[in-house]
């Protein structure tokens, strides 16, 4: 595996699996055996990807307030320390485990994990090569609503994509796949097999994921989680009650492929594998009239301040000294005449 642009679908075809399914929540050790005796079960049915939901190490703690919000309590402070206790470093042991599930199945491993630094949880997905080395992660940029009081923020620098035997491969958590500006940043990345670890169950997930597919011409492996009450500790107090067939997280994984055909799922019943054969032809073929980052995009009207190479690819020559006058420099064309309205972005 290397970092360098592959052409897409150069006679690339694999087979990826989603796996729908619900952590040992707050206990680190039972879930990783959890992890290796899904992913067993994933290699069974031919996966070569194999990707897992948000926070499966070794939790997504909803419905949880943490007793932060004009206050703190001492329940509050133990809640925050069992999820500290349960989360992952990396790199750490944790994750050399991670990667030996990867490496005994000889998948592509791409998992979300609570990532531990110093005393900061993070929202992260790791990515292992089927030889089970560690490729990378990525932090969740933006953390939901009441998600932002108990993990971090990420930054720019973890967002790969990583190229593989199987094709360019990146993670975008749950509701960041709602900012436009990150999609673009993956796309002309040059994600082929973007992958969607979530946890948002509603019927609104899958045409998203659609979208992303359709507009990034890609193929979108989505995994949630699946999860009943039973599945948390008996002393996890929320509203979601007492009862441990209550459903609080009813999956929707899918497999989208790059014109938003759903090629696997969505599955709403309970712990699954869906798997799908991934043709990485299908990437130019849908890139015939439509490409986001190339023939249909506009990169002398809209600028994307962190991928300079790729707008200076794309800029027709004329454009560019517009686009260095608006951002301060002093080309002679861009003074010479009156220069419309930019739009500038920054992903």
């Amino acid at each position: 595996m290397t970092s360098d642009r592959a052409s897409p679908g150069a006679g690339r075809t694999c087979k990826a699996a989603v796996v729908q399914a619900a952590p040992v929540s707050f206990d680190r050790a039972r879930t990783l055996q959890k992890v290796a005796d899904l992913a067993a079960d994933a290699r069974g049915q031919g996966a070569q990807l194999t990707l897992f939901p948000e926070a499966f190490v070794s939790a997504y703690p909803r419905g949880l307030g943490f007793g932060v919000v004009g206050a703190r309590s001492p329940e509050g402070r133990e809640q925050y320390r069992l999820y500290w206790e349960s989360a992952v470093d990396i790199p750490g042991p944790h994750v050399d485990h991670l990667g030996e599930i990867a490496r005994a199945n000889a998948t592509r491993l791409v998992i979300g994990v609570i990532e531990r630094d110093g005393g900061t949880l993070y929202c992260t997905v790791a990515f292992f090569g089927p030889d089970g080395r560690f490729l990378g992660k990525h932090r969740k940029l933006m953390p939901t609503a009441t998600e932002r009081l108990i993990w971090g923020f990420g930054d720019g620098s973890t967002l790969p994509v990583i190229a593989t035997d199987i094709g360019r491969i990146g993670a975008v958590i749950c509701w960041e796949n709602d900012m436009p500006l990150l999609r673009a940043a993956m796309y002309a990345k040059g994600v082929e097999i973007y992958c969607a670890p979530a946890a948002d169950g509603r019927d609104t997930w899958l045409p998203t994921m659609q979208h992303i597919a359709l507009e990034g011409r890609c193929f979108v492996p989505s995994a949630s989680q699946f999860a009943r009450r039973s599945d948390y500790p008996s002393d996890y107090k929320t509203d979601f009650g007492e009862d441990p067939e209550a459903v609080m997280s009813r999956g929707g994984s899918g497999i989208v492929g790059p014109l938003g055909a759903v090629l696997a799922g969505p599955d709403y019943v309970g712990q699954t594998i869906l798997t799908a054969e991934l043709d990485l032809h299908d990437i130019p073929r849908a890139r015939l009239d439509f490409d986001a980052v190339g023939h249909y995009a506009r990169p002398d009207v809209f600028r994307s301040a962190t991928l300079p190479a790729a707008i200076e690819a794309l800029t027709p020559r004329r454009s560019r000294a517009s686009l260095s006058a608006s951002a301060g420099g002093t080309g002679r064309r861009a003074r010479s005449r009156p220069r419309s309205p930019r739009v500038r972005a920054s992903s």
